[in-house]
């Protein structure tokens, strides 16, 4: 009876970790789809500017947009960085994963019983779009920059820019189709 009991009690803990994988993994599938939804409805897109960018520290975070034939960055109360789209060269769309959590779901990686660290590393991760835009500066200086933006985010971004004339690789490019195609 003892052992009975001792493979019950098993069975319930792995019941509860599976439960609790999966709540989380909904809560990331919806949060993905949210701001999928809200990202093809808004031109003011929040991004982090990973590496590159003059005048802005590594990985600041702020808003990124198309305004008056420029790509914007700008930061709550400092001073914004404007790329004029003509000395853009081009830009590259990629995509990809990086663990969520931090030091708190690894630890509850490694103290799932029975291998459930591993079921929870599955779910542990999201899908982020990266943006490298080449550029001139005015002293004829060859810049690149990489935004980070939310999943779907960068695509918006990526047709954006085609639609004003930018080379855009990467990823499925969908550029606003005019009058042009019979």
């Amino acid at each position: 009876m003892c052992y009975e009991s001792r493979s019950s009690k098993t069975l319930l803990r792995i019941l509860r970790c599976l439960v609790l994988v999966s709540c989380f993994a909904a809560s990331v599938i919806a949060q993905d789809l949210d701001q999928v939804r809200t990202a093809s409805s808004s031109s003011v897109l929040r991004a982090r500017a990973v590496l590159g960018l003059e005048g802005v520290a590594k990985n600041s975070t702020g808003e990124l947009s198309i305004q008056d034939d420029a790509l914007v960055f700008s930061r709550r109360e400092r001073p914004t960085v404007r790329v004029p789209l003509s000395a853009i060269q081009g830009a590259f769309l990629s995509q990809e994963d990086k663990q969520v959590g931090g030091t708190p779901m690894a630890l509850g990686r490694a103290a799932t019983p029975y291998g459930g660290g591993r079921v929870i590393g599955l779910f542990a991760h999201k899908r982020y779009d990266f943006v490298t835009v080449e550029y001139f500066d005015s002293n004829g200086g060859v810049h690149g920059t990489i935004y980070q933006l939310n999943k779907g985010q960068g695509q918006v971004l990526a047709n954006e820019l085609g639609a004003k004339g930018v080379h855009v690789s990467g990823l499925r490019i969908d550029i606003a189709k005019s009058g042009v195609e019979k």
